[in-house]
């Protein structure tokens, strides 16, 4: 199974541009699950569907941006698989007063993915995004964790988190991801598949050198994560590879770059 995740950065600069290249980048990579934020959707406008084609099933964000400075209207999360959805649902991440300005939530789809993978619950995952809001970001991640658990012990498969977690691997929400931090006596561990295949090299999404990056200085360079939930006897995925794309000249397509993602089933435990 190939993931992909990117923050297509909305209809901002030159998207003619942006998305001829988004395309046929794309098309080269052949993913099969696809995990997208700021995607525009409006009622004459559907930019994740033109940037993938007809090939993908689509699952989209329901309630969208409207009237915040910088942020087109419409621009949301998008989920695509080649392999059909069952359940889609959202959950709800504004959980503290701070968090009217910007749409944030986690739109959870059920992949009915060929054995031997079979069900993958993917969590597009795309929390409150302010430097100082970690404290929201903490409750967001815990929250969505919960609904996890109680569905993959309702009907069990595999759990994939993806996103633009505006964290990168120091911060408490990601700590908590992959379990070195605990919420109100509460833990969970995802396997970030960039740690798993690079162990001694720091992660960068988001960065200064991008050509469309408009922030000199932002704290957290590491935000764009692709992580699988651990059984007891580890990861239920292996990640072969994990490679930053649209990141090398005319490549780059958004202020963020993306991850694609290798996955394969793990080997039973002893």
């Amino acid at each position: 199974m190939r993931f992909l995740t990117l923050n297509t950065w909305g209809t901002r600069g030159r998207w003619e541009e942006r998305e001829s290249r988004f395309r046929d980048r794309v098309g080269g990579l052949a993913p099969d699950i696809v995990t997208l934020q700021e995607t525009v959707r409006t009622p004459g406008a559907d930019q994740a569907r033109r940037l993938l084609g007809d090939g993908f099933h689509l699952a989209e964000q329901q309630e969208r941006e409207s009237g915040r400075p910088g942020a087109p209207d419409g621009q949301g999360i998008t989920t695509a698989s080649r392999w059909p959805f069952g359940r889609v649902l959202e959950i709800d991440l504004n959980l503290t007063d701070r968090t009217g300005d910007f749409a944030c939530t986690c739109l959870v789809t059920e992949v009915l993915a060929p054995r031997p993978l079979g069900r993958v619950w993917v969590a597009n995952h795309f929390p409150d995004y302010q430097l100082d809001h970690e404290p929201e970001r903490v409750l967001q991640a815990a929250a969505v964790a919960r609904r996890l658990e109680d569905l993959v012990a309702a009907s069990p498969g595999h759990v994939v988190i993806a996103g633009d977690l505006d964290a990168d691997a120091d911060a408490d929400s990601v700590r908590f991801l992959t379990g070195r931090h605990v919420v109100e006596g509460f833990s969970v561990c995802y396997r970030s598949a960039w740690e798993a295949t690079h162990p001694h090299e720091r992660l960068t999404t988001y960065a200064p050198s991008n050509p469309y990056q408009g922030d000199p200085d932002w704290p957290f360079r590491g935000i764009d994560h692709v992580m699988v939930r651990c059984a007891a006897s580890g990861p239920t995925l292996l990640a072969t590879s994990c490679s930053r794309v649209f990141d090398l000249g005319r490549d780059t397509v958004s202020d963020h770059y993306g991850l694609a993602v290798d996955y394969e089933p793990a080997p039973p435990a002893a």
